[in-house]
């Protein structure tokens, strides 16, 4: 590799020496060259220009094939020249230059340019190198490509050699697969419907053998364009031995005009059918089916009645009288097929019925089908007689079976596969519904039996899968489940019935098979999974080929194409694996044709289940399946409630997050609102619920509050941000309810399907009763306080008391002294009268003390009073002189009363003290 890319490099400058030499800008130069540590100098004359300019023009590819393929128009590219074939190296090689070779072939139009030796290494030199193709050239040499020369010289290696993959001249397109459709041939620029004039079977089994198809079956004229009116203007005249329809000798058509009628063609690689009877082939024997060039037994397996007047029709053998069980049973079990077939006994070819080969057991040796036919070409059977029901097992069935024909037919409608579906009856010529009355799991038993699609799983009522239309043939059915038609159990009558098509019956059978891709956040991309036996499982992705992928993607509706990827990281948890070792044919329209090993519950390990990516994978437009809102692409994660939480959105097939810049109670409150939570309560920031990861799809989001979606309000562009999963925005709201988390290891848990705890009027009472209980808690502190004030008024009252008893001592004895110093009183005061002391007086007590009763002090007859709980308190008058108001008993020169015993003295609150 290392000479390559050293080789590359100096191509460079090769390249710009050649437009140089073209554009004549000079003759001769001295030219330095460096790189890749070498240093080149060119001394080159006009002559050795001319020379060189001469040789690169004269180098012409002469020829052009495709190697190694499936047909000739895929393959390994090789070139010839100079009388050698050589390959060309895949650098720069491209779907462009891939469209060239195929147009070149006359191969139609490019589908795939695969590189890496696809198609295997080749041999000999390999002249191309460095091609460039614009796409429009008409031949590969008219690209631009280094010059030709054998690059095994320069070291590279044939295990990087180009392929191409083209469409081909013929296909066969509209149909459920590549060998099924109408014929078109490519014109070079599109694909263009071939007339059916003159068209024979044997240009189909030309067409069918280009395709890889097997062998043409059958083919239909007369069909409508499937999309242009452009007819290919000749017709074919093939013989059936030419390789490919363009050998096939053409002519233009009659007078310019073609007919104007598309053809389809069938093909199968169930190409016959026969009898053997000791080595002959005749009306009865072991059916044995020629299928992809070997002639192969088919098991008896599910083999019936139905199946047998096809075979015996399609050999112009009468109709089946009966089907003995490896009656002629030879050696050669390994040449068994057990691919089921499943015959409505109207068909023209054993081919035509519906085959399932997928998960089918091998079959035991000598448990062979065969058919004993009546061997008149002419003969017909007598209608079966239904007036009667007879059990499946009993002799009459048997009999019934053997000796008459039966022109009704059953199937099951829009349920998905031929197992599953709305039943109906083909009678008297129109199809026509089972009413669902007393309809239960053994009239589903029989159907289910009747079709081959094994037991009943569910016996579906009210229209399960859909209404239908026309006549109600049947009501109020009792079946055993043991009768061999639905139409021999005991009903009303042929159209005697008192529904509507809105109780339509219907049946899934233990055989009803499913398909699906499972994926978190993608559609047409995901791990496979069937549905078999009632239960979906995984599919295993050993031998797992490109015609399988593409026979998957096609039937999902997903593409043509698909890739496995086996880089991602296997599912974790136990689940079911139902299948491996799946190869499908080009002739296989659906997976379920596809041969496989037989069903089993664990048929490979977790690291080989199938994931797939098919071409039209595109991102789920809703994270469910079904069609959704602004409101299921919101949720909140990470929260300890069902509306609390990391604010996560669905964008582009993913979830993703919102960043906190500029989040607030509006946005926040939009979120709630949006998602039925209620009000918001907080706009948390910086990852509160933890960081999340992915995508952070919002950022600088800006509600006013009252948008109904979070779509409503200003942000930037989509994954337009700068910010980091460290601020992942996220709300609280107020409808949230208890998240119950499940601890089960590798069990996701569900949806939350619990409702709110409370109802409404069980959250009023809880209100109204905690207000309640709040009021009583208030008056209760109340009552308390008020009774520690009740206590504490007392002990003030004892205090007040013991201080009224000693200004009475004290007023007492000072009376004394005066009455005892009479003699020598004078109208002065006496020089003693400064020193008298004020008597203390306890504080008066706090306002709030005062009971509603208080009231001031006044003045009665006279003399000052104090009522109950007034402050008792004496003016400073008493002691200090200066004051307009004095004090009787202190004033010298005054009369005084001695007596004394006038005053009265009561307690606080009960009396009244007086001072005469």
């Amino acid at each position: 590799m290392a000479a390559k890319e050293k080789w590359l490099n100096m191509e460079k400058v090769a390249d710009e020496v050649s437009d140089r030499i073209l554009d004549g800008l000079f003759c001769s130069w001295d030219w330095d060259l460096e790189d890749m540590g070498v240093r080149m100098t060119l001394n080159l004359s006009l002559q050795g220009l001319c020379f060189l300019l001469s040789t690169m023009v004269a180098a012409q590819i002469t020829e052009l094939r495709l190697m190694n393929g499936g047909h000739r128009c895929e393959g390994r590219v090789e070139v010839k020249y100079q009388g050698h074939w050589g390959t060309v190296d895949d650098y720069r090689w491209y779907m462009k230059a891939a469209d060239v070779v195929c147009r070149q072939l006359e191969c139609g139009h490019a589908v795939n340019a695969p590189r890496g030796a696809h198609f295997g290494s080749g041999n000999g030199p390999i002249w191309l190198f460095n091609t460039v193709c614009e796409g429009t050239e008409l031949t590969l040499n008219d690209c631009h490509h280094s010059p030709i020369q054998d690059y095994r010289k320069r070291y590279f290696s044939h295990n990087y050699d180009a392929g191409v993959v083209c469409s081909g001249f013929v296909r066969l397109a509209g149909g459920d697969g590549p060998c099924l459709g109408q014929v078109e041939v490519h014109s070079g620029k599109d694909w263009v419907p071939l007339s059916d004039g003159n068209f024979t079977l044997l240009t189909a089994q030309v067409i069918c053998a280009e395709l890889g198809c097997g062998k043409a079956v059958s083919f239909l004229g007369d069909v409508s364009f499937r999309e242009s009116d452009r007819v290919w203007p000749k017709e074919f005249q093939c013989k059936g031995h030419e390789p490919e329809l363009w050998l096939c000798h053409s002519e233009s058509c009659p007078g310019g005009a073609c007919h104007r009628g598309a053809v389809q063609v069938f093909c199968s690689v169930y190409t016959e059918v026969r009898l053997m009877k000791n080595g002959i082939s005749q009306c009865e024997g072991q059916v044995e089916m020629h299928i992809s060039g070997h002639w192969k037994m088919l098991c008896a397996s599910h083999w019936n009645m139905a199946n047998a007047n096809v075979v015996c029709q399609q050999l112009g053998c009468g109709v089946a009288v009966s089907t003995p069980e490896g009656a002629y049973s030879v050696e050669g079990g390994d040449k068994i097929w057990e691919a089921r077939f499943h015959c409505s006994g109207a068909e023209s070819f054993l081919w035509n019925c519906p085959v399932t080969a997928l998960g089918i057991p091998a079959c035991t040796r000598g448990n062979t089908a065969s058919v004993i036919c009546s061997g008149n070409q002419t003969q017909v059977l007598p209608q079966c007689n239904d007036s009667v029901s007879e059990p499946a097992g009993s002799a009459a069935s048997r009999e019934s079976a053997a000796t008459c024909s039966d022109s009704r037919q059953l199937r099951l409608v829009d349920g998905g596969s031929r197992c599953a579906g709305r039943v109906e009856i083909l009678h008297q010529g129109s199809w026509g519904t089972i009413c669902d009355d007393s309809w239960d799991l053994r009239d589903a038993h029989v159907v289910c039996r009747q079709l081959g699609c094994g037991a009943a799983l569910n016996a579906t009522v009210s229209a399960h899968f859909g209404e239908g239309s026309d006549p109600i043939w049947l009501d109020d059915l009792k079946c055993t489940g043991k009768e061999s038609h639905i139409w021999k159990c005991p009903s009303q009558g042929w159209g005697q019935h008192n529904c509507r098509h809105k109780e339509d019956a219907g049946v899934i059978c233990s055989d009803f098979l499913n398909l699906r891709l499972v994926s978190e956040d993608q559609q047409c991309a995901g791990w496979l999974e069937v549905f078999y036996n009632g239960t979906w499982g995984s599919v295993c992705h050993n031998h797992m080929a490109d015609i399988t992928l593409s026979i998957i993607c096609r039937q999902l509706g997903c593409g043509n194409s698909g890739t496995l990827n086996s880089s991602i990281v296997p599912r974790e948890g136990s689940r079911l694996r139902w299948v491996d070792q799946i190869q499908c044919r080009k002739t296989d329209s659906s997976l379920w044709q596809c041969p496989s090993d037989s069903w089993r519950r664990n048929s490979c390990s977790s690291k080989e289940e199938a994931y797939i990516s098919c071409a039209g994978v595109r991102p789920k437009s809703c994270p469910t399946a079904a069609p959704c809102t602004d409101k299921e692409k919101l949720r909140l994660r990470g929260g300890d409630t069902v509306c609390s939480g990391r604010v996560e959105v669905w964008h582009e097939g993913s979830w993703g997050t919102v960043c906190d810049d500029s989040w607030s109670l509006a946005e926040a409150e939009v979120v709630c609102q949006q998602l039925g939570c209620g009000s918001a309560l907080e706009a948390l920031q910086n990852a509160a619920f933890g960081p999340g990861n992915g995508s952070i799809w919002l950022d600088e989001v800006q509600c006013r509050g009252r948008e109904s979606s979070l779509w409503d309000c200003a942000a930037d562009s989509w994954g337009q941000n700068n910010c980091n999963h460290k601020e992942d925005a996220g709300v609280r709201c107020s409808g949230g309810r208890t998240v119950l988390l499940s601890t089960t290891a590798g069990i996701r848990p569900g949806p939350n399907l619990v409702r709110g705890i409370f109802s409404l009027s069980e959250m009023l009472c809880l209100i109204l009763g905690a207000l309640l209980f709040l009021v009583l808690v208030i008056l209760v502190t109340q009552m308390y306080s008020w009774r520690a004030k009740r206590r504490a008024l007392p002990s003030f009252e004892d205090v007040l008391n013991e201080a009224v008893y000693e200004e009475i001592d004290y007023l007492v004895t000072t009376k004394k002294d005066l009455l005892g110093s009479n003699a020598q009183r004078t109208d002065a005061p006496s020089e003693d009268y400064d020193n008298a002391e004020e008597v203390p007086v306890p504080e008066p007590p706090p306002a709030s003390w005062m009971s509603e009763g208080e009231v001031p002090p006044e003045e009665e007859n006279g003399k000052k009073a104090f009522q109950r709980g007034s402050s008792l308190q004496f003016s400073r008058g008493v002691a200090g002189p200066g004051k307009e108001e004095s004090n009787p008993w202190l004033l010298q020169g005054e009369e005084v009363n001695s007596g004394y015993d006038d005053i009265e003295v009561n307690a606080l609150g009960t009396s009244t003290m007086v001072f005469p």
